[in-house]
């Protein structure tokens, strides 16, 4: 059951912003951005039930006008319909916002990109998705950080990973873990054939300071070479990109991201970290969907969404069977009715 008071959230902030004004506030730097986060997530919702509120008490005294007034205009009612219509969507953005209360929803969001079989076909899709999610965080303010990115032999990604920050960041995207499918005219094949591509994306809440995860030295091995991503004049001047191999699971992590070895060793540790936590969450609380998804096979089948351009336009999720025909417009980073059709789904 979900309990949502009102007034204990306002108290909770004002303590909270009580605290951010203490003279040692800002010494201990990661405390302060866990407060400062908790305290932006919550008069996010404060605000939204306060603009819900407003429009839903507008909304009623111009629907008493109505029974009292049977002579309003044509333009009028149609003004009435849509603010019906935005209330509505008022609502159900809210709706969303307090049921992301999950122990790791208000987390920053590592979302790694993996071509499924078929070489260029694949990369270049996984590329798209790339592009994709990056649109998206960008219309929601949140910032992305290119943590690895491995270019294609003829287009697209081998690999990439990026972290998004902002405000629950990971609890609207854990659910955009999967295969994604794509069917569509081959701009790669002279015949102009239709072909469909497969690529998988694991999303992972980034790693906080208080979770408790040991790494022993002799448990992995690290790797550097010649970053070869974008990133400025640095780039491949030294061996500064990192890949940590974690020997005991055979987790694979690596950035190039950043501008020294060290900084980079340390961002590689956080992301095998984050990893690392995400499986003892699944072992421990056997909610392997809650966390990083079931994991399937890069292949015909196994997919959680598709995303088809020819013959006819249509991305459909084939868990919610949430679609919209104008893929153009997803593939632009409107994703927000397939992640609330999702989020509501779990309910």
């Amino acid at each position: 059951m979900i309990h949502f008071d009102i007034a204990s959230k306002t108290k909770e902030i004002e303590q909270l912003e009580q605290q951010t004004v203490q003279e040692n506030f800002w010494k201990d730097k990661q405390n302060s951005k866990k407060i400062i986060a908790t305290m932006n997530t919550l008069k996010g919702i404060v605000e939204s039930y306060t603009q819900l509120f407003n429009k839903l008490n507008d909304l009623i005294n111009e629907l008493k006008q109505i029974t009292n007034d049977f002579n309003q205009d044509e333009e009028w009612l149609e003004l009435i319909e849509l603010e019906y219509k935005e209330t509505t969507e008022l609502f159900s953005s809210f709706e969303i916002k307090i049921l992301l209360t999950d122990k790791f929803d208000s987390h920053n969001a590592i979302l790694e990109f993996h071509p499924g079989a078929g070489g260029t076909e694949s990369q270049d899709w996984a590329s798209m998705l790339y592009n994709m999610y990056c649109k998206w965080a960008q219309s929601k303010g949140y910032k992305v950080d290119v943590l690895d990115h491995e270019l294609g032999e003829g287009a697209g990604i081998k690999y990439a990973s990026i972290l998004i920050s902002g405000p629950l960041a990971y609890g609207y995207l854990k659910g955009e873990t999967g295969v994604h499918r794509l069917v569509r005219i081959s701009p790669f094949d002279a015949n102009k054939r239709r072909h469909t591509s497969f690529a998988s994306i694991e999303v992972t809440p980034e790693y906080d300071d208080d979770i408790d995860i040991q790494i022993k030295d002799e448990e992995i091995r690290i790797d550097t070479y010649r970053a070869s991503g974008a990133g400025g004049q640095h780039i491949n001047k030294t061996d500064s990109a990192v890949r940590i191999t974690h020997i005991p699971t055979n987790i694979v992590v690596a950035c190039q991201s950043q501008r020294s070895q060290i900084q980079n060793k340390e961002m590689c540790l956080m992301m095998l970290k984050s990893k690392l936590n995400a499986i003892k969450l699944k072992e421990r609380e056997q909610e392997i969907a809650a966390l990083k998804g079931v994991q399937k096979a890069n292949e015909w089948g196994s997919q959680i969404r598709s995303y088809v351009l020819c013959p006819y336009t249509l991305v459909k999720d084939h868990r919610t069977n949430h679609e919209n025909g104008n893929a153009s417009a997803v593939l632009n980073g409107d994703l927000d009715d397939f992640i609330f059709a999702y989020l509501k789904q779990q309910i």
